[in-house]
């Protein structure tokens, strides 16, 4: 796709580059005075030189192992060996310091939506909604977190023993978000991992790095030193050498799994490493021969090709009953061939620029393989390519011999595969190395009662006649085998970077002196029966 600045709306015009030359460790906006890597937009614009090219938005720092360290040093003391201000602090702080970062948050709304555009080549519609769930994500969090603390707010008795329960920090947390949600998906890592009172080192993914510039203030005016360090860097010149530290002691990704063993595979205490990790997928739809196929197409539209197939929740391979194949391919082709292609800015669009340079040579190698060993392009825009895009392929027939079969695409290619026996699909999604969803279009209770009794023991989440998807966040949002470990919702993620943790006394008349002297001085951040509004 290719624009001038003439035809972009003022508000989203880039009128100056974001040279980011500061970084965020130990509470303080350093200056950056090395080596800095340029940003740009997969989305070409006119040039100095007058020709069309990629647009340059800006540049950020080239970290090495030193200021790796460096954020590392500071994350470790101000975790304190469990003695810092923040893992000690009480709850009603934390909470009123995270009120603090979402409240001038809030103020750069316009900025982050424009560079969510431009880096990753996000609609508008889409990059609003990802900030402001994002703002609703942090307020549910908070308000997740005080809830726990009333539950916690108690003492229990057994056999002679009182015990005062809660979930306490676990260390030094390095937290990698992915580059198809970098605002959202990050910060569902992040936010219960900094709430939680753990401290982190956070690098912001390859593509969708420039659009956290506008919240380093956030961050540095509303948590103490050292609880959020901001590094910028290739993962191997950075995150290897904090991981090779040793002391980190939770390792939060959303990413690819090579990246994730590769991380893990370099700390010398893989033991008593944590991980919360989100991975790979590969989606299935069904679609049993009585769906309502209006609904099946319209929603494996979505499925498969919400942000041109770049989520993880995406639908990336479509199984249709024989008896219903031939009308769902005619209306599922008309339909894709129908969305509008356009720069994230132009109303309507559904179909924007790939913001990897190298993902429209990758979609069309798989395309090629997919052709050479038996299948069709069946739609008659498919792999139509551009510069910076290539126009989404249906592809059928699929067999188990191709790389689309297997491969997580990642991008605007549909396999379809057609069945006659359910247990086909079944089979391949026991087989498949991925569990995180599915979808399943039917509508006969008896059909699809046995079938969700066995998906749910395969997936994590059977979605009845709807796309895949992560939302609502208070849902619980993981996945089997190689798609995730831990869980990540409002209340899940919480819980997946803490431990129960707890105080506990014999009944006696000593030590019940001494716990109600604690809770009458207040004098133990931990010991506490206050009930937080």
């Amino acid at each position: 796709m290719s624009t001038t600045q003439v035809a972009i709306p003022e508000a989203f015009q880039i009128t100056e580059l974001i040279d980011q030359s500061t970084y965020l460790v130990n509470g303080e906006m350093k200056k950056w005075k090395g080596e800095t890597t340029p940003v740009y937009s997969s989305i070409h614009t006119v040039n100095g030189q007058g020709e069309y090219a990629p647009t340059l938005l800006g540049s950020i720092p080239r970290m090495q192992e030193k200021e790796a360290a460096e954020a590392l040093e500071a994350a470790t003391k101000a975790y304190g060996k469990g003695k810092g201000v923040w893992p000690t602090m009480k709850v009603s702080e934390r909470v009123v310091a995270m009120e603090t970062f979402v409240e001038i948050m809030k103020t750069k709304r316009d900025e982050v939506v424009k560079y969510l555009m431009w880096e990753i080549g996000k609609s508008l519609p889409d990059s609003q909604k990802e900030f402001d769930r994002t703002v609703e994500y942090i307020y549910d969090t908070i308000e997740d977190y005080k809830q726990m603390d009333r539950d916690s707010a108690k003492f229990q008795k057994h056999d002679g023993v009182y015990a005062h329960i809660r979930r306490g920090p676990l260390g030094v947390v390095l937290c990698l978000g992915p580059y198809n949600y970098p605002l959202n998906e990050t910060f569902a890592l992040l936010i219960p991992a900094i709430i939680m009172g753990n401290t982190c080192i956070f690098k912001p993914a390859k593509h969708g790095v420039l659009l956290i510039s506008p919240l380093l203030e956030a961050f540095e005016k509303a948590f103490p030193k050292g609880v959020v360090n901001i590094v910028y860097g290739r993962g191997r010149e950075v995150a290897a050498p904090i991981m090779q530290s040793g002391k980190v002691d939770v390792l939060a990704l959303i990413g690819n799994s090579k990246s994730a063993i590769a991380l893990q595979d370099q700390h010398p205490n893989k033991n008593r490493l944590r991980l919360v990790l989100g991975l790979e997928a590969k989606n299935p739809a069904i679609v049993l021969p009585d769906a309502d196929l209006d609904l099946a197409v319209n929603e494996c539209i979505a499925g498969t090709l919400s942000f041109n197939g770049q989520r993880c929740t995406a639908l990336k391979i479509v199984y249709v009953h024989e008896k219903v194949k031939d009308e769902f391919l005619k209306r599922y082709t008309a339909k894709v061939d129908s969305l509008p292609f356009g720069n994230p800015w132009d109303d309507g669009v559904k179909l924007t620029p790939l913001p990897e340079p190298g993902k429209p040579a990758y979609i069309q190698e798989l395309i090629d393989d997919a052709l050479a060993k038996g299948a069709k392009v069946i739609n008659k825009r498919g792999g139509e390519t551009t510069e910076n895009f290539i126009f989404p392929a249906v592809l059928y027939p699929v067999n188990k011999e191709m790389r689309v079969y297997d491969e997580e695409q990642f991008g605007p290619v549909v396999p379809i595969m057609s069945f006659n026996d359910i247990e086909e699909p079944l089979n391949d999604i026991a087989d498949s190395n991925y569990g995180q969803q599915v979808s399943l279009f039917g509508k006969d209770v008896y059909t699809l009662a046995p079938l969700i009794d066995t998906l749910v023991n395969l997936v994590c989440r059977v979605n009845l006649n709807s796309s895949c998807q992560r939302g609502p966040d208070v849902y619980p949002f993981t996945g089997r085998k190689d798609s995730a470990v831990s869980t990540l919702s409002v209340h899940d993620a919480l819980r997946s970077f803490s431990i129960r943790t707890f105080v506990a006394s014999k009944d006696n008349d000593y030590n019940n002196k001494i716990l109600n002297e604690l809770l009458d001085t207040k004098a133990a951040n931990f010991v506490s029966t206050d009930y937080i509004l």
